[in-house]
């Protein structure tokens, strides 16, 4: 079926306010500021997060990325960040989504769900009640060293359309998006955003030429 919306689309692991300006200019609706992981691209300090996510108009979502796992840790985080969005890319081990809720009112919140099978999708219809919206990724927690996204890996995204269908909040769709299979992507998933990190760089560095592409390939699919 043909969606009939165009997917927001958030820029991750914006590593400077060039890359921050760059990529709003674009058309990009949310970035994502990644903070310490145990893998992958992106990963800028706490105040270099700061610095970009003052210089972003309101309107545009500043997600930030952390792997932190104890609900006072990432309200230390966030307080010190400033970003008007929270994404937990690993599961809570202490305190609640709710604990964050109400810790920090008007903050959104983004839960990751790595798909790695199935039971992600049950993982994902569990969480979804006390969240925002759900993010799902390529990545894989259980590792001995934690993938928590920026594999630039697909994964099946016929359990990311699963998903989609039984959860009543918003979905991102992350994990090995490019220009070249983004328009298949919103076919398959019609997911209410989309997630890009590797797609639109070249040697690590965010590229104007790519992320017009890929603009422009979601508006295609988007049918607008």
């Amino acid at each position: 079926m043909q969606p009939t919306l165009t997917p927001r689309v958030k820029i991750c692991c914006i590593a400077s306010v060039d890359e921050a300006a760059l990529a709003i200019e674009c058309g990009a609706s949310a970035l994502g500021l990644v903070s310490h992981m145990p893998s992958g691209p992106g990963v800028v300090s706490d105040e270099r997060i700061r610095e970009i996510a003052a210089t972003v108009p309101p309107a545009i979502g500043t997600f930030l990325l952390t792997s932190r796992q104890r609900v006072a840790d990432i309200i230390a985080q966030q307080r010190f960040c400033r970003t008007n969005t929270i994404q937990i890319c690993d599961h809570l081990t202490t305190g609640t989504h709710r604990d964050l809720k109400d810790a920090l009112p008007g903050v959104a919140l983004v839960q990751v769900v790595h798909v790695t099978g199935p039971d992600s999708v049950e993982e994902a219809v569990q969480v979804a009640p006390h969240v925002d919206a759900i993010l799902l990724d390529s990545g894989n927690r259980k590792l001995a060293v934690k993938e928590l996204g920026g594999t630039g890996r697909t994964h099946d995204w016929a359990l990311s359309r699963a998903i989609r269908e039984r959860i009543g909040v918003p979905l991102f769709l992350a994990g090995g998006l490019t220009p070249e299979n983004v328009g298949q992507a919103i076919v398959g998933v019609s997911p209410f955003g989309l997630d890009v990190c590797s797609g639109v760089r070249t040697d690590g560095e965010l590229d104007a030429a790519k992320l017009k592409r890929f603009f422009s390939a979601v508006r295609n699919a988007g049918g607008q």
